[in-house]
């Protein structure tokens, strides 16, 4: 359970985030939906324990994690993973060792500075990556990888922390249509198959509404809506990305598989 409760963050003047609550219960795929700018990322950010709040709560069974210091906040950050819209891999480093890097936090300074992994952990690693379709990788550097791939290793990387949620910050984001459907499609099976908490970030209504439980709506900082996909009318549509916003902004992107023009013309739909 998850219970974000009035948490703010103000950067200068600047509400980034303004008090914003809600809970969830259970293992559900948790969209967050709106334009650049809204508070999105921060609030992730905030949940993970990268940025400090300003006010406000985030329980997870009665803890504050926003209150969590030094060795309670990394176990907390290992407990929640974070996946990146730049994937924020080691360029020059092999597969493998990215994956099992997911774990640093958790071993001696000594183990860490000569690069020495058990059997056991490799071994890990390598099932994690052959779940996710790419254990031919595992020698190559991971800048040798495609943008997709690169964001399957990173989300490798989060399955080696074994976290109860997992955050992804607009995981598709840079990423072709075809690598964008393989991303969500492995998160959502990991929602499914592993009984995961994930919330992610994403820039589209289309995306949102065949992967996601739930949506929460952000505009400048504040949640303007909570429900379910189906529930996203022409209004609430509005309110989330504004009376102005173009069909390119809040209906598509680059990250919608040729075979779902169906959903984006219902999206086009809704802001006409």
């Amino acid at each position: 359970m998850l219970d974000v409760r009035e948490v703010t963050k103000i950067f200068g003047r600047k509400a980034a985030v303004d008090r914003v609550s809600f809970r969830i219960d259970g293992p559900a795929f948790v969209g967050i939906i709106g334009r650049s700018g809204a508070g999105k990322s921060t609030l992730l950010r905030m949940m993970n324990g990268l940025t400090p709040a300003t006010s406000g709560k985030i329980l997870v069974e009665d803890r504050d994690i926003l209150a969590l210091r030094g060795t309670d906040a990394r176990a907390w950050q290992s407990d929640c993973a974070m996946i990146f819209q730049q994937f924020n891999l080691v360029p020059r480093m092999d597969v493998v060792s990215n994956v099992l890097h997911g774990i640093l936090n958790r071993r001696s300074t000594i183990l860490t500075l000569f690069n020495l992994w058990s059997r056991a952990d490799i071994l890990r690693a390598l099932a994690i990556l052959d779940r996710l379709g790419i254990a031919e990788q595992a020698p190559k550097r991971a800048e040798a990888l495609s943008g997709g791939q690169q964001q399957r290793v990173a989300i490798a990387r989060a399955l080696m922390q074994n976290p109860r949620i997992i955050l992804a910050d607009e995981p598709i984001a840079s990423l072709d249509p075809m690598n964008a459907q393989i991303v969500m499609d492995t998160l959502k099976r990991i929602n499914v198959e592993d009984g995961r908490m994930v919330i992610a970030n994403l820039h589209t209504l289309d995306t949102a509404r065949r992967y996601c439980d739930r949506v929460i709506g952000m505009r400048d900082g504040r949640v303007v809506f909570d429900g379910l996909p189906s529930q996203l009318t022409t209004g609430v549509a509005r309110d989330i990305y504004g009376a102005d916003a173009s069909f390119n902004e809040a209906a598509t992107s680059t990250a919608i598989p040729a075979d779902h023009a169906a959903d984006a013309r219902y999206a086009a739909t809704m802001l006409a």
